[in-house]
Parts: structure tokens; sequence; C-alpha cells
């Protein structure tokens, strides 16, 4: 699912330039809030049990200052009254997937995440998120993750989609 259709040059692309490189949290936040609102309107609030966030490197965070994907999740939880848990962690740093070939964008995030030390998702339901799907490969290695650790079900949500 997505909130919003990616285009070019549009403006789903330039919201989401501020919110990853102009130091603009606020819009991945109020992005999930209002998607959140709609979900909840057409009756999704019980679908899941926890909201999880694609993890950024480390390095990458620190640089940023925070995870778009985790504040697009912390607006969601809030519409949805879903908790949000960062089960996952980027093992690897991995360069910029967006002048990647779907191939090689596969490649790049081959066994790049993994579940944090002690975490137990059994049996849960998880509605895994991110900012932007262009092939889905960050969101397939994620999942695939997820459900190797034995969640119930993945499914997945973005602030936008194509490109």
């Amino acid at each position: 699912m997505a909130f919003l259709r990616f285009s070019k040059k549009g403006q789903s692309q330039k919201l989401l330039h501020q919110l990853k490189y102009r130091n603009k949290p606020e819009i991945g936040e109020e992005m999930g809030r209002l998607y959140g609102l709609s979900l909840a309107n057409h009756g999704y609030q019980k679908e899941w049990d926890v909201i999880v966030p694609v993890p950024l490197h480390p390095m990458k965070q620190k640089r940023r200052g925070y995870n778009q994907s985790e504040k697009f999740g912390v607006g969601l939880s809030k519409s949805l009254g879903i908790k949000l848990e960062n089960f996952l962690e980027r093992k690897k740093f991995t360069e910029t997937q967006t002048k990647k070939s779907r191939l090689q964008r596969l490649d790049n995030v081959e066994e790049v995440f993994d579940l944090k030390a002690n975490e137990e998702i059994s049996g849960l339901r998880i509605l895994l998120v991110d900012d932007v799907i262009t092939t889905g490969a960050t969101l397939c290695a994620c999942a695939n993750v997820l459900l190797a650790n034995g969640a119930k079900t993945v499914d997945l949500a973005t602030i936008a989609a194509g490109g």
C-alpha cells in the first residue's frame, strides 16, 4: 500500500526530498498520521499487531539525525493505535539504491538486514513501513527476515510508490 504515487519532479518527490535531505522529519510523521487516519476510516486499525520501520544504517541515521521511515511509522502508529517497534537492524552499509537497476537493488540489499537480538516476533501480524517503494528490493529483504523469524504476516506500506 502507498499513500502517494511517486512522480519525478512532482509533489511527492519534493515532499520526500524535504523529508530525507532537508531535515524535515515532521513531514514523515504528518504523512503517516494522514495515511493512518485514512486506513482507520477504512477499517484497517485491527489488521496489524505492530508497525516496523525499515532501518537505516547507524552511520546514515547519525548523519541524517533520524530515520524517515520510522517517522512515517510514528504517524501511522498514532493514527491507528498500533505500537511501533524497531525489530530490524541494518548490518551493512549500502550505497543509495536510486541509480540501480532492479537486479542491482536486489543484490545490494541481500543479507543486509537482520532481526535484533532477543526480539520475539512469532505469530505477529506486521505492517512494514518505508518511505518509498520502486522495485521492492529493500522491503522484500526486510519482509523475508521477518517471515523467516516467525512473523505470521507482513504487509507493506510506504509514503509513495512508483519511480
